[in-house]
């Protein structure tokens, strides 16, 4: 009786840490940068994460991006200046658009 007890505890200590963990769904973050041919990369920076993409024609898309609330900074080459837009959320699976984000020499 006593070893029926203990295996059952054990069961339900796994199967509790099993389901303990909360799986999320990645999102992307989408935008533009202007003029098309002055950035590189955009990054998207939170308190806990960073993520990257290239900059093609003036777009890009950052995938694989957690749930929250990011900063993204546009990487820019000369003669321009790299630019950033705070508060750009990313909900559970879904895509966030920051817009167009326009870089100045």
């Amino acid at each position: 009786m006593n070893i029926t007890k203990i295996k059952l505890a054990a069961i339900g200590i796994a199967a509790t840490g099993l389901f303990s963990f909360h799986s999320f769904f990645s999102g992307t973050i989408r935008g533009t940068v202007s003029p098309a041919d002055g950035a590189t990369r955009a990054w998207a920076e939170s308190s806990t994460d960073t993520v990257k993409a290239l900059v093609i024609n003036g777009s890009y898309e950052i995938t694989d991006v957690k749930p929250g609330t990011y900063k993204v900074i546009i990487e820019a080459k000369p003669p321009y200046k790299n630019a950033a837009k705070d508060g750009v959320s990313v909900a559970d699976g879904q895509s966030a658009d920051a817009g167009e984000i326009r870089l100045e020499k």
